[in-house]
């Protein structure tokens, strides 16, 4: 298998994680995906044919797939300020799952499955002529999610006197747009954080955590797996922790 991540600039990067690029070769393959905070935009070809576009939801809990033999996919990492400012709709009624899109959803089928680079570059190049049109952006949702995915504020109540916006209305706000509370996505964000660590071997806690007790009840109800078993990561199983080309 192979996977790579192409990572956008400038302003777009408050909206969009990265895009990434997947391959299976001639066998298929099982993978179980790690929540992480974010949600996905996929393309997958099966034999150089498109065969589904698809929406995820955020994961709050692992989710096993089976990948076909030679299957490619061509996809989108979105921040979930995205959800509201570029999708202009709730995703709440998606949460641990994912709803198909027409194939025509952005002219994704005019993709071949050789131009993921082609790909990214008219996909960044639209999103970019889109955010510009957009109405105006809240502020505080943007210092919001740039606290959050950095690391830089770690609690609800560091988060509202950051951004200038009271705890339950960014409850509300959460709600009603993802379907999880705030301290949930810090939580999720936070158990994140630790794949590469636990991948490099570290299987220690950081800080964030207040024990080892802690931290393995913590990553093992989000990831169903201990610190263990997440490192030793039999067969590529949990993809975030894979070591790929």
């Amino acid at each position: 298998m192979r996977y790579r991540e192409i990572e956008p600039n400038g302003f777009l990067n408050n909206f969009v994680k990265c895009f990434w690029y997947y391959e299976t070769t001639d066998k298929e393959i099982q993978h179980t995906i790690l929540p992480d905070g974010y949600f996905d935009l996929i393309a997958e070809f099966e034999n150089e044919t498109l065969t589904t576009v698809k929406l995820t939801g955020i994961w709050t809990k692992p989710k096993d797939i089976q990948i076909p033999n030679n299957t490619k996919f061509f996809a989108i990492r979105f921040k979930l300020i995205a959800i509201e400012y570029i999708f202009q709709k709730e995703i709440k009624s998606i949460l641990d799952s994912i709803v198909n899109l027409p194939f025509s959803f952005w002219s994704i089928d005019k993709y071949k499955s050789n131009e993921f680079e082609k790909f990214v570059s008219e996909i960044t190049s639209n999103l970019d002529t889109s955010i510009k049109h957009l109405k105006q952006i809240d502020s505080r949702k943007l210092k919001l999610f740039d606290s959050v995915y950095e690391q830089k504020t770690k609690t609800v109540a560091e988060i509202s006197s950051t951004v200038f916006w009271s705890s339950r209305q960014i409850n509300r706000y959460f709600q009603t747009q993802f379907g999880i509370t705030l301290k949930e996505f810090l939580n999720i964000v936070r158990c994140n954080a630790t794949y590469e660590e636990i991948s490099n071997g570290n299987l220690n806690p950081n800080s964030d955590y207040f024990d080892q007790a802690h931290f393995i009840k913590e990553i093992r109800k989000y990831t169903g797996a201990t610190p263990k078993v997440l490192n030793q990561n039999k067969n590529d199983r949990f993809l975030q922790l894979s070591k790929m080309d």
